[in-house]
Parts: C-alpha cells; sequence; structure tokens
C-alpha cells in the first residue's frame, strides 16, 4: 500500500512537472528609422472666427459754437426811471421876439427852469421837422437829464405810451438840451393831428432819477403830414 503511494505521488509530481507550452507572439514591427530630413508642416485657416469682434468707430464731437458777448451800453442809464402818470396842464406863454416859447417855470416843480421850446409844432414830413427844448437844472445832485413824451389826438381820447427819447445833450452849467423831429417818434406811436406832450427827468451820478418836472399838455402840436391851413 505504501508503494502504492509513492507510485501514485511519482505519477502526480511528473505530470505537475511537464511545463506548458508558451504561447507565440507575432515579432513586433521594426521602427522605421527616424529620417534626417525635417518635415515642415503648414497649417492655413481657411476661416476667420465667426465671433471675432469688430473695431467700433471713434465718436465724432461737434465744436461748441462761439458767442459774441456785446459791449455794456455806455447811454442808457443803469435803469430808466419810467414817467409818472400826474398830470398838469402847461399853458403856453406867448411867443418872444426870437420865436423862442418859454415853458412855466412852475411846472418845473424846482427841478428845472428856464425852460423854451423853439417852435409849438413839428412833422414828419413837412416844416418844421424838428424843435429843440432847452432846460436849466435847479438840483445841484443833476447829472444827466432825460426826455420823455407821448402823442395824443387832440380830443384826448386816445392817448400813447410814454416813450424815453433818451438823455438831452450837456452844454455846461447845468444847461440841457435835445433837438427831436418828426421822426424820432416811434412809427408805432404816430398820430396825424395830436398832441406832443413831454416830461424831463433829472438823473444823479448813478443814473438813479432824483426828480421830474410835471407833463407838458397842449403845447407842442404833432403832424405827419403838412396842416391844413
Amino acid at each position: 500500500m505504501k508503494r502504492i503511494l509513492i507510485i501514485f505521488l511519482a505519477l502526480i509530481l511528473a505530470a505537475c512537472g511537464v511545463a506548458p507550452a508558451e504561447p507565440t507572439e507575432p515579432p513586433a514591427a521594426a521602427l522605421p528609422e527616424a529620417s534626417q530630413t525635417p518635415v515642415v508642416v503648414v497649417i492655413t485657416a481657411t476661416n476667420a472666427p465667426a465671433d471675432e469682434p469688430t473695431a467700433e468707430p471713434l465718436p465724432t464731437y461737434t465744436p461748441l459754437p462761439t458767442y459774441t458777448v456785446p459791449p455794456p451800453p455806455t447811454e442808457a442809464p443803469a435803469q430808466q426811471p419810467a414817467a409818472t402818470e400826474a398830470v398838469a396842464a402847461a399853458p403856453t406863454q406867448a411867443p418872444a421876439d426870437s420865436g423862442i416859447i418859454n415853458l412855466d417855470d412852475t411846472l418845473g416843480k424846482g427841478v428845472f427852469t428856464s425852460m423854451t421850446v423853439t417852435d409849438d409844432q413839428v412833422t414828419l414830413r413837412c416844416t418844421p421837422r424838428e424843435i429843440t427844448f432847452t432846460i436849466t437844472a435847479s438840483i445841484a445832485d443833476t447829472r444827466d437829464a432825460l426826455f420823455y413824451y407821448r402823442v395824443v389826438d387832440f380830443k384826448r381820447l386816445y392817448p400813447g405810451e410814454w416813450t424815453n427819447a433818451g438823455k438831452m445833450d450837456k452844454l455846461g452849467s447845468g444847461v440841457y438840451q435835445i433837438v427831436f423831429s418828426g421822426e424820432d417818434v416811434h412809427p408805432n406811436l404816430r398820430l396825424d393831428e395830436g398832441w406832443l406832450d413831454f416830461q424831463f427827468v433829472a438823473l444823479n451820478k448813478g443814473g438813479s432819477a432824483i426828480d421830474r418836472t410835471q407833463k407838458f399838455e397842449n403845447v407842442v402840436k404833432y403832424y405827419i403830414d403838412c396842416p391844413e391851413q
């Protein structure tokens, strides 16, 4: 029995000692030898990217307009006083031999005296076409004088607007004068066969009104054409 076991073990060991057949693998392909000539690969872009940003145009600027500042007025005062509404009829004195009409000094209210006018009428297209007003300041602070006027129909039913005709000329020693023509009446205020009312205003050094005379009415007539004889 012991022999049988030994023989059996020997057979088993013999069977285990046979090496299994190794699988054959195909020989690996020989690698190609590196070429000595360099290969240049050229890549050509066929299409630009669809989302490539485009350069935005630069904004355009319009130059600012230039303005010319007008020079400040030199003749008009800082604030021109308006004519007052106090009305006083101005009777005229009889013309002197020189043709000068002397105005009543009481209507000057102590602001101006020696007030005269060269004629009792003025026209636009006939004669006389201009008349001259002359006054003398009674207040020492007076530095300028303004002349206001308006045109009213003979029945005094349609009074025009009081208008500033500007500063009177300085003659020295407190004397002021203005030459007023038929054309000086504003076109919107011209009224044929009417009265030319007027008033004088005294100004101080700063251009403010010191005081003014009464309004002179029914003294000078205004005509567009020649008055009927």
